[in-house]
């Protein structure tokens, strides 16, 4: 298929679209992005690219390095990982306490903040240099070296994020948090800091798009196995309380992030990432959405 050309007629065809979404508001430094910002990149596995728009331009993953760190955790901590988190669609805001509290301190999934703080915390226990370890990881899957954290996002969400270290106590006091909870938020905070492009972020994604084996090196990052239960979770539980919308008008297993991106895989054909920063209420992307629900009935490349 000529990607090019269908993201140029889809981008045609929302052209009137109007985005009554905004940037996210309460991380001071997201404000700053620019809200008309627009790229899309596809990666597939045979090794081509399509790009349209600011596919080029570094934005904030924020959520979507979820699936990386849960993708980290899962391979040190296959066993006793799933104890501590589980795999149900939350139905919740992502960052809810009533809920957490009512489950006794287990997060319903990995990628609610409370379910990422927990992998954060598995990753401080089984990692020598954490910081360091993920970032280089982050990187072996990119292909790049100068894929790091911004400091002054990280810093720009401890000074809000009263709310997620809440979280981590809350599950603290349950027994569910190991290390001490100034070192676990802080990383969880660097998590999210991480700046990409639309095609950094779809070549990072390109494994989970290939049975866990990246097709560029070669490299087996997860067994076919876990690859498969990752996108079950992202599946079920990526858009967070949003999760069954985007299954029923997109058709593919995702993970956005409220820096605006959505990162997407099809198993066995593509992985692709659409940046656009205005959010819905659910705090997901609202032409992002719009874009990729457009896409895979253009394509016929629903999953289902």
């Amino acid at each position: 298929m000529d990607y090019n050309k269908i993201f140029t007629d889809i981008n045609a065809k929302l052209s009137s679209y109007k985005d009554d979404g905004a940037v996210a508001s309460y991380i001071p430094e997201l404000q700053r992005v620019l809200p008309n910002k627009f790229g899309v990149h596809l990666c597939s596995v045979e090794g081509m690219n399509y790009h349209f728009g600011d596919s080029e331009e570094k934005f904030s993953i924020q959520s979507i390095v979820k699936v990386l760190s849960l993708t980290m955790a899962f391979e040190i901590e296959e066993d006793e990982l799933w104890k501590r988190v589980g795999v149900e669609p939350s139905g919740n805001p992502f960052n809810s306490l009533v809920q957490l509290e009512y489950d006794e301190g287990i997060p319903r999934n990995p990628f609610i903040n409370a379910g990422a703080i927990v992998i954060a915390d598995v990753l401080v226990s089984k990692l020598k240099n954490p910081r360091e370890d993920f970032i280089n990881f982050v990187r072996h899957l990119s292909g790049n070296n100068q894929i790091d954290y911004c400091d002054r996002i990280a810093q720009s969400e401890k000074s809000k994020g009263h709310r997620n270290a809440a979280l981590c106590n809350l599950m603290k006091s349950f027994g569910n948090i190991e290390n001490n909870i100034h070192e676990v938020i802080d990383f969880y905070f660097d998590l999210c800091s991480i700046e990409m492009t639309c095609s950094e972020l779809a070549r990072t994604f390109l494994f989970l798009a290939n049975y866990g084996k990246d097709p560029v090196n070669g490299n087996q990052i997860i067994s076919s196995s876990k690859s498969k239960r990752i996108n079950a979770v992202m599946q079920l539980c990526g858009l967070y309380d949003e999760a069954g919308e985007f299954s029923f008008k997109v058709g593919l297993p995702g993970k956005s992030g409220v820096g605006g991106g959505i990162a997407v895989v099809h198993p066995g054909k593509y992985s692709m990432v659409v940046w656009s920063p205005r959010l819905n209420k659910k705090g997901n992307s609202n032409k992002g959405m719009r874009f990729l629900e457009e896409f895979t009935s253009y394509t016929a490349s629903s999953i289902f």
